[in-house]
């Protein structure tokens, strides 16, 4: 079984030359990346540059056509029991669409995990710690006992968060989260992730199109294109980079208004 003691200094996700094919379409092909530990890493890149299936890959759910992959110290495609489980109790994934089980409550939602890996908690525990987890994702008690459908679209991507941080995992993989989102509960939810990232001490691999996302909470940005992470750097050199994918995102109209709006934020 790998050793998960790892180097506090050792990246958290490491990548070396990553395939994954679908058929004749190669999707990534010797793609190489590194996240470290307490970062918040923007994932971009764009319309079948492959963002989620490499999320997938890295959580799992994927099994790449080739390359090595290191995240907590472990293969995601690792046989060993031992090894997923680990990964399991370390890591929590918001889904683009959140993935919340329609039949469930919110509460019931978060109790998922806590079901699954610890099973001798009393009920009462876990009724506390689902409390604790909605309540930390931002939303009242009463959203507990409320199901998906009774939630507005930002409730929803909360409820799903709160289910991402029931195992207090040290690694989280976000899909998205502000996709569908109005501006103001766009910047609302930027600014929870970061505030629990700091409070908790999490690394947050994030892939998001909302460049207000990228100037507001990211530390690196890992742009995606010619089949590979092009670049993996801090916004501002992300944004010296001659490639046409990073000229025309980051310097076309809303790049420019998004760099504006960060340097307001800066100096207020």
């Amino acid at each position: 079984m790998a050793d998960h003691a790892s180097s506090a200094h050792a990246p958290l996700i490491q990548v070396r030359g990553m395939v994954n094919r679908f058929g004749a379409q190669t999707v990534h092909e010797g793609l190489d990346l590194e996240v470290r530990r307490g970062e918040i890493i923007g994932v971009v890149g764009g319309s079948g540059s492959g963002k989620s299936v490499l999320m997938r890959s890295l959580i799992g759910l994927r099994q790449p056509d080739a390359g090595e992959i290191s995240v907590l110290g472990v293969d995601p495609r690792s046989d060993d029991p031992g090894e997923r489980l680990h990964l399991e109790r370390n890591t929590g994934v918001l889904f683009q669409d959140g993935a919340l089980f329609s039949s469930l409550t919110v509460g019931e939602n978060v109790q998922v995990p806590l079901k699954e890996h610890h099973p001798d908690l009393p009920e009462s525990l876990r009724y506390e710690l689902a409390l604790l987890k909605v309540r930390l994702a931002g939303l009242p008690a009463d959203a507990l006992d409320k199901l998906p459908s009774q939630l507005s679209g930002g409730m929803r991507k909360r409820a799903a968060l709160a289910r991402a941080l029931a195992l207090d995992p040290p690694l989280l993989f976000l899909d998205e989260p502000t996709a569908g989102l109005d501006p103001i509960g766009a910047a609302a939810f930027d600014r929870l992730i970061r505030t629990l990232q700091q409070a908790l001490g999490l690394t947050v691999f994030l892939i998001t199109h909302d460049l207000d996302t990228l100037y507001a909470i990211c530390d690196r940005v890992a742009v995606l294109a010619d089949r590979k992470v092009v670049a993996a750097a801090p916004l501002d050199e992300i944004e010296r980079i001659d490639h046409p994918w990073i000229h025309d995102y980051f310097h076309g109209p809303r790049g420019r208004a998004a760099h504006a709006t960060a340097a307001i934020a800066e100096d207020t």
